[in-house]
């Protein structure tokens, strides 16, 4: 499946792929979204032909949030001090945890794109229904550092080479990787502090043969 990621990449590489995703949200949602297979390069060169402002959020996704009304109160009052002509929201595709964000922003008229590794793709990962633009970027990994903590992963330096400003609201591994890469780059980021589902944790743990956890707080919150 890997070598036949890596063909169509090389075939379709920014050719528009028409999805039609169903059941349109609340905030009026297109019935479609764009999704394009794209480089990292050729995903900044994208919003730079925008000139937009483009804000990032990254958190928990599949992990979900122990307090999801608190998570979208915190990102409505970021989302509340920028200007929908002037701002692209950006998060990582998919509806799951973080990508609630998606529903909140169309609400307020803001464009909306996603970035996200050809991982969600090799396993049938849901798009969210309100998300405008999103770029598939071929990807070993889900993202985050791939060589200690030099290098971010092609998915993670798309997400972190276009965002003019990177917001995570809890998050795991790739969120704490992402956002000290973007300090790195100089880029302004923000931590805001918010747990993972308890119950979810303590099932995946479960599933591993491993005992419960002892923090919900996740690998972000360590480093920021």
């Amino acid at each position: 499946m890997q070598r036949e990621g890596r063909r169509d990449l090389r075939v379709q590489a920014l050719a528009t792929l028409a999805f039609g995703l169903t059941g349109a949200c609340d905030a009026g949602c297109p019935l479609a979204t764009v999704v394009e297979y794209a480089t990292p390069q050729q995903v900044v060169a994208y919003f730079e032909r925008r000139q937009k402002t483009v804000v990032t959020f990254v958190g928990y996704s599949g992990a979900g949030y122990e307090n999801r009304p608190a998570m979208l109160d915190a990102a409505a009052k970021v989302i509340d001090d920028l200007r929908p002509e002037q701002t692209i929201i950006n998060i990582g595709a998919t509806p799951d945890g973080i990508g609630a964000v998606y529903e909140l922003a169309k609400s307020r008229g803001f464009a909306t794109t996603g970035i996200v590794s050809t991982q969600a793709k090799r396993y049938a990962a849901e798009l969210s229904s309100c998300v405008d633009h999103v770029f598939y970027v071929e990807d070993d990994s889900w993202g985050g550092f791939v060589d200690g903590r030099s290098e971010l992963s092609p998915t993670s330096r798309a997400m972190v080479d276009s965002s003019d400003m990177i917001i995570a609201i809890g998050g795991g591994a790739v969120a704490r990787d992402e956002l000290m890469g973007a300090r790195r780059a100089g880029k302004p980021v923000r931590f805001i502090a918010a747990d993972m589902d308890h119950r979810k944790a303590v099932d995946k743990a479960a599933s591993k043969g491993m005992p419960p956890p002892t923090t919900f707080s996740g690998e972000a919150a360590a480093a920021f």
